[in-house]
């Protein structure tokens, strides 16, 4: 019984090193958050390569990302589009599914999420999907209840 436990934990542990992510995140080249969020993803597991931006509008056009879910930085990881705060576990949920969705989103700048917390405050706040079309759905909610 005790292999089976040890198969059933390394294949667990293998499945989730075989979920490296890698991207390039875009961001203004003054937005300390940004930053936060970067750190927030590499502490999950994710590599990413920074590239600022002084032109962010455009990165989200050429992106895809709807008008009304656009935060202060866009990123693409293992070919997904992310945008704004969104935490890295749904970002995790979405590369461990194929769904045919374009990306994740956190719309604004919710204080509370990843990059954006001040002490033990949370604003409600809801990771978006969408795909090519341009059409959404909620994806999770936070706080989780």
């Amino acid at each position: 019984m005790k292999r089976l436990q040890l198969l059933v934990a390394t294949v667990g542990l293998m499945s989730a090193s075989a979920m490296a992510a890698s991207g390039v995140v875009y961001k203004s080249p003054s937005c300390g958050c940004c930053d936060d969020w970067v750190e927030h993803m590499e502490q999950a597991g994710f590599e990413l390569e920074v590239k600022p931006h002084d032109n962010m509008a455009s990165v989200k056009q050429d992106m895809g990302v709807p008008a009304d879910m656009q935060s202060c930085h866009t990123a693409r990881i293992n070919g997904y589009v992310i945008e704004g705060h969104v935490p890295a576990q749904e970002v995790k949920k979405l590369l461990a599914t194929n769904t045919g969705l374009e990306g994740l989103a956190v719309a604004g700048m919710p204080i509370g999420s990843p990059g954006m917390e001040y002490g033990d405050r949370q604003q409600p706040y809801t990771v978006m999907a969408f795909d090519k079309a341009g059409n959404t759905q909620a994806f999770q909610h936070y706080p989780k209840p």
